[in-house]
């Protein structure tokens, strides 16, 4: 006998395998849900037993906020220039003769620094002289004749045209007479050119000819260089949103100050003054190009500025008087901008978003979010939150603060300007 097996619906009315995919999923579910229990209650005995523990209390450096007088200064690259540059040329063709001068030599306007073969010039001197007298005889013969003729003319003795003819001779001749003056003077001046002089006082470069060379006035390269390094100028690029206020600054009596740094930016080099903008504003950039004139004073290797050289530029465009100041190092920058932590009475901070101004490199100025005299955090602010515990120097325990709480002070380097992004505690 055979017997037939049918897989029937179950009790609910679903098939046997539908209602087996419902329980594992069922199964899984519960699984997930009890996992992240469990996962939750470890994190908050966790945190319960940190917070038990406490944590651990951070040393920072501190500083008060200051009142004091912040300079606005204006910083370029600049390139030092010097006030006058000439290549000194022949105005003679001819041989060189001498060198009188010594390459990199500091030389005077009107010094004689080389010669060219004078003898040739010499030879020319005397014969226009020797034609300026000659003719000269000749016109005063032709005047005395003429003194004569008129005489006779008096007493009718000659016709007047003779007369005529002698007068036009003695101007002909004092045309010649004048020729002959203008080419005298013309044969000593090239005389005077065989000795070549410098047109510039500064400092002369290297020889571009040595003698016995033939040089003349169309040679490209002369015979030096001279450059006046006393007093130099310096050239560089300015934003052209700064030309009304740096303009208001130079037309006040002792115009606005000028510093020269190396390119280390570390060693002042020369302090000089303001001269003027360009006359045009370089439209690709959006910047003028300016001038500023130094004193350069001393020997060629005592000299601060050199032609050509590359040197950060600084100028005092104003100085805030009495506004807040901080140290670099307390200012953060984050999402919220630029703050600071605010120490308060508990030693707790508060992140205060502030404002800031013009910075000389130690403090900056503070414009708006701070008051004199509060506590700022300047070193060790790393890991801080709004809220954090500190401690502050002086209190004992280990992980001291790392620097004297000096108002005003700054900090030791590299604490300031690190990116800080503020983490919601709640």
């Amino acid at each position: 006998m055979q017997t037939e097996t049918h897989e029937g619906p179950s009790v609910y009315g679903e098939p046997a395998p539908r209602r087996r995919s419902w329980l594992i999923y069922a199964l899984i579910a519960a699984g997930l849900i009890a996992a992240a229990l469990i996962g939750r209650w470890f994190a908050s005995a966790g945190a319960a037993k940190n917070a038990h523990a406490g944590r651990p209390v951070a040393a920072v450096g501190v500083a008060k906020v200051v009142t004091a007088d912040v300079p606005v200064t204006v910083t370029a690259i600049g390139t030092v220039t010097p006030t006058d540059t000439a290549i000194v040329r022949t105005q003679l063709a001819g041989n060189l003769f001498h060198i009188y001068f010594h390459e990199g030599q500091q030389v005077q306007a009107g010094q004689v620094i080389a010669e060219v073969d004078p003898r040739p010039y010499h030879w020319a001197l005397l014969q226009a002289e020797a034609n300026l007298a000659r003719d000269t005889a000749q016109l005063h013969d032709a005047q005395l004749d003429a003194t004569r003729y008129r005489t006779l003319l008096r007493q009718d003795s000659i016709a007047s045209q003779q007369v005529d003819t002698q007068m036009a001779l003695v101007k002909q001749l004092r045309g010649t007479v004048g020729s002959d003056r203008a080419a005298v003077g013309t044969a000593r001046l090239n005389v005077e050119y065989t000795s070549i002089k410098a047109p510039v006082s500064g400092l002369i470069g290297l020889m571009q000819v040595t003698v016995g060379n033939y040089v003349t006035p169309s040679d490209t390269n002369g015979i030096a260089v001279v450059t006046r390094t006393d007093p130099i100028d310096v050239t560089f690029a300015l934003p052209q949103t700064q030309l009304t206020t740096i303009r208001k600054g130079a037309s006040a009596a002792n115009g606005l100050p000028v510093t020269a740094l190396d390119q280390d930016n570390q060693t002042v080099l020369a302090h000089g003054t303001f001269s003027t903008f360009d006359n045009q504003i370089n439209t690709s950039t959006g910047t003028v190009n300016a001038k500023a004139r130094f004193a350069n004073p001393g020997a060629v290797n005592k000299q601060a500025l050199f032609p050509n050289q590359f040197v950060n530029v600084s100028m005092l465009v104003n100085t805030l008087h009495k506004v807040n100041t901080v140290p670099v190092s307390a200012i953060r920058h984050g999402a919220p901008g630029d703050f600071t932590f605010v120490v308060q009475p508990n030693n707790r901070v508060k992140l205060t978003v502030v404002k800031t101004g013009p910075s000389d490199g130690v403090n900056v100025a503070i414009l708006s979010g701070l008051t004199t005299g509060q506590t700022v955090v300047s070193e060790g602010a790393d890991g801080l939150d709004d809220g954090s515990q500190v401690k502050l120097p002086g209190q004992g325990g280990k992980g001291g603060s790392g620097g004297d709480n000096k108002a005003g002070g700054a900090a030791v380097g590299g604490q300031g300007h690190h990116r800080h992004q503020h983490t919601d505690n709640s």
